[in-house]
């Protein structure tokens, strides 16, 4: 056992909040990661039901249209797409939303899942809050037939965003609280206010707020991260998809849009809803692309997009304090040849002041990664005037080097990267890993040092460390964790029998330290359903993944997490049935959750139980 293991185990059941403030200058305390942050225990001791010699009997590949656990877990679906969400919602209709209905029911296509205990200042494994993203929808399987109408378009804007759902554990399993007064929907058309560096800069006004503070809606939101003062950050992944631009437009906001991919994007938004159209709305492309928090106590709390964090294809936010107690984000750009960065605060955090730490999201540096092939790196700052971010090449402020991020780390020469998806900090030793899901456009000359295939068809997992251990360090050492793949085109650091896997997406860490991972590419990749695994990261097990979970056809894994004492495991099953070639409402690949012909496939999220009522994994 090591210094933090022991520091953890000592400090069973105390509030994080009132450790940091004790402690706020003592290293190791401060090095403590986001599982510990976000939940405000650290119960690492907790009692554990009857152990196992290798924890559960792992799973191999599967196909069939189920979900699958090992022996000795159960699984419980909590809440559905189009579950309703307060007594004033309508029950789900298979037939497809209305807006007004979506609006108040469990959104599409979720991804991102972190639990928050209640009460907000309490520690319970038994009742909390699922904060959970709607990614994106797949209306043809939405709705019999897909006319791509007003009425439609509307419902399907209402899908996408953030559900906050309260949820309970009974002696039958977990069940959401169907008219919970903490129940609550952000969609597409929710108003979002704009904060930090970039708020009120002329890129970002449009003719919904001329002041360039506000925005409607926020979209395409994939992964996330919880913070120490129990708050939820909230990535917005592709959102080029929503816009349409003039392909032969010149000029910097033509660059600019080319630079995130927006062009030719879904023609039945703009053509309902004109500000996704950037021949009327140049700028409303602007005001997406950004980290989000919101409050999922307060039902009356405003969403906020936090600029100073960045504009680009955002996956995830894993947080951690650094020495002197600033506040550190790591994130990753979900794009393959896109890169990793990471935020450090300028002020301090104060367990003090609860929810309003988040404004320490508004100052601070931003920085990208670049690598040496040698197993070092460094992170570059983009700060306006420092090296070519200048007047010179086209930056005329701070707010445009964050409006324009990806062209600014371009200018810096950041290592571009294989789609790096989640980033997530160790509680236990603050070690950062990057799942890099695959890039099957990196050519093989192109191949070396964190990117060590080309092409990359099953992904990797690369492991950092910062100098010292400390998240504010400017200088890193980095390893390989994991290639992914089938056996013979793969490295599980030596162990022959490794559970394999591709395309490595969310990541999560169990109160062992062991890495959990969800898949999400394994049907297009090896035939098999996507799933979950667990990766011991020391010892002689260490790098050797085992099968935990096996999904559905055509849909992912994603939004791995436990509750406190890891009694329950929830994630989410996104797009079930919809990834099989000629899936549609009426045959899709998957019957999941309902299995009922009359009703489509509906995007799920799941808990995972042992029936012994111990630990998940041990």
């Amino acid at each position: 056992m090591d210094r933090e293991d022991q520091l953890i185990r000592r400090s069973h059941g105390e509030p994080f909040v009132a450790l940091a403030h004790r402690h706020l200058r003592r290293r190791d305390v401060l090095r403590l990661g986001v599982g510990s942050l976000a939940t405000g225990a650290l119960a690492w001791a907790a009692p554990r039901g009857s152990a196992r010699p290798d924890g559960f009997e792992p799973l191999a590949w599967r196909a069939d249209d189920r979900v699958a656990v090992p022996p000795g877990y159960e699984v419980d679906v909590v809440v559905r797409w189009g579950d309703p969400l307060s007594a004033a919602a309508p029950a789900f209709d298979p037939a497809g939303p209305s807006a007004a209905a979506q609006a108040l029911q469990f959104g599409y296509n979720c991804d991102f899942v972190g639990f928050l205990p209640l009460p907000r200042n309490g520690f319970a494994s038994d009742r909390g809050l699922l904060c959970v993203s709607s990614e994106y929808t797949s209306p043809h399987m939405m709705w019999p037939e897909y006319r791509a109408d007003a009425d439609q378009v509307a419902a399907d804007l209402a899908a996408h965003g953030l559900n906050v759902v309260e949820v309970v554990r009974q002696p039958e399993g977990w069940r959401y609280v169907p008219d919970s007064a903490l129940n609550r929907r952000v969609t597409g058309d929710t108003p979002v206010t704009i904060a930090g560096p970039a708020a009120g800069h002329a890129l970002m006004r449009t003719s919904y707020d001329p002041s360039g503070t506000t925005v409607r809606g926020t979209l395409n939101n994939c992964s996330g991260g919880l913070t120490p003062w129990r708050t939820w950050l909230q990535a917005e992944e592709n959102f080029n998809q929503y816009f349409t631009a003039d392909p032969k437009a010149t000029g910097v906001a033509a660059e600019m849009a080319r630079r995130y991919g927006i062009g030719r994007g879904r023609p039945d938004y703009p053509a309902h809803h004109p500000r996704f159209d950037l021949s009327q709305e140049p700028n409303e492309a602007n005001c997406f692309g950004w980290m989000v928090e919101l409050d999922p106590y307060d039902p009356t709390a405003k969403p906020i997009k936090r600029t100073a964090l960045g504009r680009f294809k955002h996956e995830a936010a894993s947080l951690r304090l650094t020495d002197e107690g600033r506040v550190a984000v790591y994130m990753g750009d979900d794009q393959g040849f896109e890169y990793v960065y990471k935020f450090v605060s300028e002020g301090r955090f104060n367990p003090e002041l609860g929810a309003a730490n988040g404004d320490l999201l508004n100052e601070g540096v931003l920085y990208v990664a670049r690598y040496t092939a040698d197993g070092g790196g460094e992170w570059l700052p983009l700060v306006f005037g420092h090296g070519p971010l200048t007047a010179e090449n086209g930056f005329g402020s701070q707010a445009e080097v964050l409006i324009r991020t990806r062209e600014a780390a371009d200018l810096l020469g950041a290592t571009p990267m294989d789609r790096p998806e989640d980033v997530e900090a160790s509680p236990l030793t603050g070690r950062i890993y990057i799942a890099c899901t695959n890039n099957t456009r990196r050519a093989p000359a192109q191949a070396g040092g964190p990117n060590p295939r080309g092409p990359n068809r099953y992904g990797h997992i690369i492991e950092l460390e910062e100098a010292a251990g400390d998240a504010g360090a400017t200088t890193f050492r980095w390893t390989l964790l994991l290639t992914a793949g089938p056996p013979g085109q793969s490295d599980y650091n030596g162990h022959a029998d490794a559970s394999p896997l591709s395309c490595p997406d969310n990541l999560a860490f169990d109160r062992q330290g062991n890495l959990w991972i969800t898949t999400d590419g394994q049907t297009k990749t090896v035939a098999a359903n996507d799933g979950v695994y667990r990766v011991p990261l020391k010892g002689d097990q260490r790098g050797n993944p085992k099968q935990f979970l096996s999904g559905v056809p055509g849909g992912e894994i994603s939004g791995p997490c436990f509750t406190p004492d890891q009694t329950t495991f929830f994630c989410a099953i996104q797009h079930p049935g919809v990834d099989v070639r000629g899936a549609s409402w009426q045959t899709p690949g998957s019957r999941f959750p309902d299995y009922d012909p009359a009703v489509p496939p509906r995007p799920s999220v799941i808990a995972v139980r042992r029936t012994d009522g111990g630990q998940v994994g041990e």
